[in-house]
């Protein structure tokens, strides 16, 4: 076949067919031919594969039949249907996906919070170089607590959940680069072991876990599954494996970008816990009950519905029509 000639012969008609899939309203006679067209080209898609194969006349042509196809053979999908597909679905999906490395980027960052808190508690330089003494004392005694309280419930809900929100984002959306999410870790571990070194100087250990268990347990997991997130897109990007570095990027991509409508939400509920329960009076044992409450939904969340929609087939990505059918088959 001279696959130029050919085209050129039909390409009007290709034209045409992708000029009235595009409508969003047509007469009688316009739907009859868009099915005309359609019939030809579907003939024009098969002749151009056999012969030609891969070639980007072929792509063009199976786009525009894509389109058509839809006009005749279904409508989209609701948005309530396509946000509860998304939310019960692809989200879990995406998150069962990373299930494990969640696990390893956790136990990396507590052991080295736990590191940098021992070193900095067990050398007094490193300790007196954070600020002098009376200042790590009111932290310790008064700065530590009241940072719960120093704003209303609403507004310091709302700080913390942007502000995780984002680093989360970060998390996700740099982690193709290889380095921000070690980065981003690392700055936080040190952090917590920061804080934690001050706390045990002034025997005050026990008032720094009872006042991060409420929201902490959720807060953190969620900023564990964004670098588990990027991780894994860097991971494609390095290891494709029999896909192209491209295509690799483009599904875990899509795919693991799901995680983000996940973390919005449990970052949510981790910065109403912060805001409205950590601040409170109650019994330690029913503010950390609530905060495990709020992980233990996450969990089954990522660990039950996840698994569940992994059986189904569902990995993250979207489906076949919404991220654009490169082939058309013939019912």
């Amino acid at each position: 076949m001279d696959l130029d000639a050919y085209s050129a012969a039909h390409s009007d008609e290709w034209d045409r067919l992708d000029a009235l899939a595009r409508r969003r309203r047509f007469a009688g006679r316009d739907a009859d031919e868009l099915i005309d067209h359609y019939q030809a080209a579907a003939t024009h898609l098969s002749a151009i594969s056999t012969t030609a194969g891969d070639v980007p006349e072929r792509e063009r042509l199976s786009v525009a039949l894509s389109r058509a196809r839809l006009r005749f053979t279904g409508a989209q999908a609701e948005p309530l249907a396509q946000l509860a597909r998304y939310a019960t679905r692809e989200v879990p999906a995406a998150l069962y996906r990373i299930r494990f490395l969640t696990l390893v980027v956790a136990a990396l960052f507590t052991i080295v919070a736990a590191l940098y808190a021992v070193w900095i508690g067990s050398n007094p330089a490193v300790l007196a170089s954070l600020g002098d003494y009376e200042m790590l004392r009111r932290y310790a005694e008064q700065d530590f607590v009241n940072y719960y309280s120093e704003s209303s419930e609403a507004s310091f809900a709302g700080q913390v959940w942007v502000n995780n929100a984002w680093i989360a984002a970060q998390c996700v959306a740099f982690g193709i680069s290889g380095f921000w999410v070690p980065f981003v870790l690392l700055q936080n571990a040190q952090g917590v072991g920061q804080s934690a070194a001050i706390m045990a100087e002034f025997d005050r250990l026990d008032v720094f876990f009872l006042n991060i268990a409420p929201h902490g347990q959720l807060e953190l997991y969620c900023i564990f599954v964004a670098a588990a997130a990027g991780l894994m897109i860097f991971w494609a990007w390095v290891a494709p494996g029999s896909r192209t570095r491209l295509q690799a990027l483009a599904e875990d991509g899509r795919a693991l970008f799901a995680v983000i409508g996940g973390l919005v939400v449990g970052l949510l509920v981790s910065g109403i816990v912060e805001g409205y329960v950590t601040r409170q009076e109650w019994p330690d044992v029913i503010r950390i009950g609530i905060g495990a409450l709020a992980l233990a939904w996450f969990l089954w969340l990522q660990w039950g519905v996840g698994r569940a929609a992994t059986r189904d087939g569902e990995t993250g990505d979207l489906d076949p029509i919404s991220r654009g059918a490169r082939v058309v088959v013939a019912d």
